[in-house]
Formats: C-alpha cells, structure tokens, sequence
C-alpha cells in the first residue's frame, strides 16, 4: 500500500469514566489504577486489594464528584481534547489528520493508532497532552504507542513529543490566561500569592530519576518570569495524593492552609502541567481547595481556566508539532 502522504497527529490525555455512575467509575478505576505505570505494586498483590477496597469504597464517591463537573457534552476533559483536536487539524491545515486518544475508559490511544495506522500515513506524531514528563503519564502513552507497533508494524517514523515544560509557545499561553484571569478579579496585591499546582507524583519516582519535579519546577520558574514576579508572590505544590505512600511536596493543601494562617487572604491558583480542565482541576481545585482555604481562614480564591481549546494553545500545539517534524 502506497503512503498517503498525510501525517497523522494523534493528541494523547489520561482518560474518563464513560459517565458519572459507580459502576463506569468502578470500570475506569480498574482500568486506570491497574496500570503498574500508575501503582507498580505486583498485579498478583495490588488487583486483590484493587477490586476488594480501592474501588468499592471510592466508586461512589468519585462518581459523585464527577457528576458535579459533567456537562451536556460529557466529560469535560474528553470534550475539551476533541474540541483542541478539531482546532488543530483546522490550524496544521492541508497535509495534516489529527484526532485524539486516552489511555483509559472509552476512544482509547491502542484503538486509533491502530486506526491511524490502517491510513499508511507518511509520519505519526503522537503528542500526550503532558508538558511535563512522568513515568506515570508520558511513558503510560508511549509503553501503548510500542505495543500498538508491535502487533501492527509501520513503515511510517513515529515521531514522540515526550515534554514541551519549557516551550517559550506554552509559557506564554499559561501567562497570558493568567493575566487575563487579573484582567477580570484584578492583579495582585503585595500580600496576595499565586499558586502553582501541578499534579503529584510518587517522591520514589523522582528519586529514581524521573524528571517531572525539575520540570515543575522549571515550568513554574518560567511562569513566574513572564509574569514578572518576585519570588515571595509565588508558590510551588502538588495535589491529587493516592495511597499511603510520600509523594512529591509540599502538598496543595498544607500549602493554601498556611497561606490562610499567614494572613495571605486572596490566591489565585493555576494548574501549569494540566492541558485541559478535568476532575483535578474544576472540582478538586476550583471546589474542594478552595473550601479548605476558606475553612483556614482565606478570603478570596480565584482559579485560572487550564489552557484548553484556546486559540493561543492550539497554536502553540502546532508549532510544537512543526519543530518536532523538522528536528
């Protein structure tokens, strides 16, 4: 079969449950907290206690919690990836088919690039929706890219963004929400604070090697310099702790709670490592940090949206691909 001549580009997020029921998020759960990308316990130690505990006693719960953010179209993390697909494709132009994948629950990465590959383009771009790079994310796509080729070999060169935490394009995109979020609630005041909240991960993981901490770190540097500020109006966290075990710090939590107790009484908080809004973001953040930071004592907690389906980010996605494909 003759190439086509077209290069696939296939953008990659975590996944949701199908809808906000227990029994979807039980499926999800399985599937998600299954991966030893995600908790590298034996299968033999971990599914027991997968399927006996973690999912029945959390599946309602985070049901509940889902169904506070569903939309009319669903997901909003799904919605948000299909609608940054279209954009793209729309912003690449001629030569260029882009669409989307999760790892888990529906629309799955094994199923399109099967897909894609079926279409014998002349390249494939795969690109996880992850500016930062972790074992748990990044890899978790590229471990199904290299099963995906395995069973179905390519003539096409895969080309892999693994991380975009310091791409000038995505700075800038971050900065400008944020000004446009003091553009509404107003800037800063010398007591106010912007946090910075990134996704936890494992301490073990960095410990390891793994480069997703200095690339926060990074991330939230170049931030704060387009933003043009100083050190002390800026804070570094992490959120979304699974299990017992020390994960990446200091937590989001501890940190809005001292603020609070410091006096700081307005935050604004942005979320630089998530590429679309999603359960992390529009009910961890947006509902329960912020009532945590109100219950300490804090006054006024503003959120800026994640980048989404914004026109600066799709073409900051573009131009990411278009250096990608000529390095």
């Amino acid at each position: 079969m003759s190439q086509s001549g077209r290069i696939a580009v296939i953008l990659v997020n975590t996944g949701s449950p199908e809808a906000p029921t227990k029994e979807a998020v039980g499926k999800y759960l399985i599937e998600f907290l299954g991966d030893r990308r995600v908790v590298e316990l034996h299968p033999l130690i971990w599914q027991p206690i997968l399927r006996g505990i973690v999912v029945p006693r959390r599946s309602q719960d985070a049901a509940n919690r889902y169904r506070s953010i569903w939309t009319e179209n669903g997901s909003p993390l799904v919605d948000y990836t299909l609608k940054t697909a279209r954009a793209l494709d729309r912003e690449l132009g001629e030569g260029f088919d882009v669409t989307w994948a999760m790892c888990y629950g529906s629309h799955k990465l094994a199923d399109e690039l099967a897909r894609v590959i079926e279409t014998n383009p002349e390249r494939i771009v795969i690109l996880p929706m992850f500016a930062q790079y972790a074992t748990q994310t990044s890899a978790a796509v590229f471990d199904i890219v290299d099963r995906v080729i395995k069973k179905y070999p390519t003539t096409a060169p895969i080309v892999r963004i693994e991380s975009y935490f310091d791409d000038p394009n995505y700075i800038a995109c971050l900065a400008s929400n944020v000004r446009e979020h003091w553009a509404k609630a107003g800037e800063l005041g010398p007591n106010d604070r912007l946090v910075m909240s990134f996704h936890g991960i494992p301490a073990v993981s960095s410990e390891r090697g793994d480069p997703y901490e200095r690339q926060c770190n990074e991330t939230a540097r170049l931030l704060a310099n387009a933003l043009g500020l100083e050190d002390s109006q800026w804070v570094l966290c992490y959120q979304s702790k699974f299990g017992r075990a020390k994960w990446l710090e200091p937590s989001a939590i501890d940190t809005v709670q001292r603020l609070a107790r410091e006096g700081h009484d307005r935050i604004d908080v942005v979320c630089p490592g998530f590429a679309a809004d999603c359960i992390e973001t529009l009910e961890e953040i947006q509902c329960e940090l912020k009532e945590i930071y109100e219950q300490a004592g804090g006054k006024i907690f503003g959120y800026v949206p994640a980048p989404n389906d914004g026109e600066q980010a799709v073409r900051g996605y573009a131009r990411l691909i278009s250096r990608a494909l000529a390095s």
